[in-house]
């Protein structure tokens, strides 16, 4: 079979899925119907999804759900989080209520500076390159102000503006290194839209600066974009309580708890193997939050682990701590979200998300998202620390389950009645379902 196909973007939506259907199914007909279930029966909203993307051909539903009771400096959230894994929301939520009756959450702000950065070749002397562009500097940035003007009016654009010399790691390689700052929104079409203007910029002066030969005169910009790392757009999370406020029905000592707590933390600290499925549940509660609200989950994850291994290290994102008998456990994270512009204007899911967390700005979002991963990694570390992560989360896989063997009624009370007190797993679960079916 030859899969390959010409023009396959200008094919109708029906065109394409016939092409899937006919080349990579051996029953089109159903694979055409699964594909078309999908679809919104609104027709306007259904183009609304089309037009996302490319090559759109159905729609792939995640699950939706809310954490209620998040007390994040003293008001209360109810979180929509999106995501497809079992005994999250669970999770967080639990962590929500456990710490609503101790104190709350505290969320802050440290930064918001946003990067991009102009990367070309120059042969002039790195000396001969920071004169001219001391002397350009205010004529590059007066180059972007068509672009940046809106943007001041709400208190952002670019912050500063500096030419770094990076030809110590690979010949001739300059940079212009540029911070913006972009209020609400996440403003990555605003700084791309300017380094592509200061990078025209540098070339027209550069043409016409005396001072350069003509080969010092052809400077060659090799790309101008964003950077998804942004280690000075900050948030701080944070819960703490008196030790012997940490106790609950499976805290039965919380001194013990709380050390073993910090020991856990510690060991993501410096065991690259552990710190990396520590991190992976913040982020759980992190890009939930973060697709709900029609941010660029990719771009925050690609950021995150890249701080995480700041100091040259991978590490935990987390830290907790035990002093005069408080317990305190927090994280800071970098976080470059928008509450304007993007999906946030055009997904109607994305805008109710929005409407139920009271229509933050970007920095109170900022502060709710890590609010969640916080909280995500708690539930975490206690459930490693007490019962083990396994109890809490086959209880919620075993619905996967039963709808993979599309059990009825009354073999799931059957199920859940009998692993009530028997160990749950995959294997034990087939195995029940199979004896009760004899």
């Amino acid at each position: 079979m030859n899969n390959a196909v010409a023009g396959f973007s200008k094919f109708s939506k029906e065109e394409k899925i016939n092409w899937i259907a006919y080349q990579y199914f051996t029953n089109p007909a159903e694979a055409i119907a699964t594909l078309k279930q999908y679809w919104n029966d609104d027709v306007k909203l259904q183009q609304l999804h089309d037009d996302f993307i490319e090559n759109t051909i159905t729609n792939f539903y995640l699950p939706m759900g809310i954490t209620p009771n998040f007390q994040i400096n003293g008001r209360y959230y109810a979180v929509p989080m999106v995501i497809e894994e079992s005994s999250v929301v669970a999770a967080a939520a639990k962590s929500a209520k456990y710490w609503s009756t101790r104190g709350g959450f505290k969320a802050v702000i440290l930064n918001t500076e946003k990067i991009g950065q102009v990367h070309f070749i120059s042969k002039a002397s790195s000396k001969k390159l920071q004169t001219f562009f001391d002397k350009i500097k205010e004529n590059l940035i007066y180059s972007t102000d068509s672009i940046t003007q809106n943007m001041q009016k709400r208190g952002g654009g670019i912050t500063t503006l500096e030419l770094r010399d990076k030809t110590s790691k690979l010949e001739n390689y300059f940079q212009l290194h540029v911070t913006f700052e972009t209020k609400d929104s996440m403003g990555a079409n605003f700084i791309n839209s300017c380094l592509e203007q200061l990078a025209k910029s540098l070339k027209e002066e550069a043409l016409n600066y005396a001072d350069f030969n003509q080969e010092e005169k052809d400077i060659t910009v090799v790309m101008s974009i964003l950077s998804n790392y942004v280690p000075n757009c900050l948030v701080r999370a944070e819960v703490s309580c008196l030790v012997s406020e940490l106790a609950e029905k499976k805290i039965e000592d919380p001194k013990e708890f709380a050390e073993k707590f910090v020991q856990a933390v510690r060991i993501a600290q410096i065991e690259p193997y552990r710190a990396v499925t520590h991190n992976k549940g913040i982020m759980n509660g992190v890009d939930a939050v973060v697709l709900a609200t029609g941010n660029d989950f990719r771009a925050v994850e690609a950021g995150v682990h890249a701080y995480a291994a700041r100091n040259g290290n991978y590490s935990s994102l987390s830290f907790a701590k035990i002093e005069n008998d408080v317990f305190t456990f927090w994280m800071e994270i970098p976080l470059a979200l928008g509450t304007v512009g993007g999906l946030t204007s055009l997904h109607p899911l994305v805008k109710m998300a929005l409407e139920i967390l009271g229509k933050p700005t970007a920095q109170e979002l900022m502060q709710i998202v890590a609010v969640a991963g916080l909280a995500q990694n708690f539930a975490a570390l206690r459930s490693l620390i007490t019962t083990g992560i396994q109890e809490g989360h086959m209880k919620m896989h075993i619905n996967n389950i039963l709808n993979q063997y599309q059990t009825t009624a009354e073999e799931r009370k059957m199920i859940k009645n009998h692993f009530e007190n028997n160990t749950i797993s995959h294997a034990a679960v087939v195995t029940f379902i199979e004896e009760i079916r004899k």
